[in-house]
């Protein structure tokens, strides 16, 4: 990895989970780091997560669907990590338009903005395991058919391949990375936009008990949010990552019950139950799901150091402390 000191990287989303904790850890490295995001209250952008280090960054309030700020944005940056978007897969199916002009238009004219103003800039854009719909095999590679179940899906599809076309056809320097089920301190917890953890962190830290939808025999894999940041600085600066897509994941999937009883066992006097699945939710559950990520394991190198058991202990721990902050 080469050395980030001195470099001036732009993060949109940069005020949400992944993006500040990102954020700090360029900071440990020396970076001219500014930070885009646009606070709608929705998205997940919180002040809080970059708190300890808001006098060492630079912060832009603003939207990435507006192209002209963004056109002077990019000016002169050597990386972006391009994390913006609109994760909740509901979400996407109550206001389409919304998800289409975020996760796809608004991705077009960073592109665009950064082909006219900065062709020399590294990009990495955060998709998800989303876009491979209901697996027809696990673990689920990077060949396996995308088929989306939902409109998030779809439109992180046409991000993806924006990236990678304006690779192949003007030369950027773009890569991708799908991510799976990412959590850690800072993540949003008010509700389920983010990931189903955040609700169920908040449920367990008032006294309420966690929801889990169905027999609760669905397999997950997690990644706490360090494993990541690791694999966006990897997919950043090594040469054969551009103009690719891969999976991120990890080696000891569990069911979403085995979920619940660990996060439990942490948190004194902890319940969970088992529920029906809402119609809405219903219609889009993918259900068993494990990304194989030995692609990009076996060509960078990059594997989880975290497990889940001491990962989510770090998470709620980190909620106990902060948890006014982020309801």
């Amino acid at each position: 990895m080469i050395d980030f000191s001195g470099k001036n990287v732009l993060i949109t989303g940069g005020l949400g989970f992944i993006g500040s904790n990102l954020a700090r850890r360029l900071v440990e490295l020396e970076c001219n780091v500014t930070v885009l995001d646009s606070l709608i209250p929705e998205y997940g952008g919180n002040l809080r997560n970059v708190e300890d280090i808001r006098d060492k960054i630079s912060i832009n309030l603003s939207d990435i669907r507006d192209k002209f700020s963004i056109n002077e944005i990019v000016k002169n940056q050597d990386f972006l990590f391009n994390l913006a978007g609109q994760t909740s897969h509901l979400d996407s199916m109550e206001n389409p338009f919304t998800d289409l002009d975020i996760n796809a238009k608004a991705q077009l004219s960073i592109l665009e903005a950064c082909r006219r103003n900065n062709p020399s800039i590294r990009i990495v854009f955060a998709s998800t395991r989303q876009i491979y719909g209901r697996p027809q095999y696990l673990p689920v590679d990077e060949k396996h058919p995308c088929q989306p179940v939902d409109i998030n899906g779809i439109n992180k599809i046409a991000g993806e391949q924006y990236h990678i076309l304006y690779h192949e056809v003007y030369g950027l320097a773009s890569s991708v990375l799908r991510l799976t089920n990412t959590y850690g301190p800072r993540m949003r917890i008010k509700d389920a936009r983010q990931t189903f953890l955040g609700i169920w962190i908040k449920n367990l830290l008032q006294g309420k008990a966690i929801q889990v939808f169905g027999d609760g025999k669905q397999r997950r894999d997690y990644n706490f949010v360090d494993d990541t940041i690791d694999a966006l600085l990897l997919a950043a600066t090594s040469g054969d990552v551009i103009g690719k897509a891969y999976n991120l994941g990890a080696p000891d999937p569990i069911t979403l019950e085995e979920t619940a009883k660990l996060m439990c066992n942490l948190v004194c006097g902890a319940t969970y139950e088992l529920v029906p699945f809402p119609e809405d939710r219903k219609a889009i559950d993918v259900g068993d799901f494990i990304c194989d990520f030995s692609a990009f394991s076996n060509s960078h190198g990059w594997k989880p150091k975290i497990a889940f058991q001491e990962g989510i202990s770090k998470t709620i721990d980190f909620f106990k402390r902060e948890i006014s902050h982020y309801i």
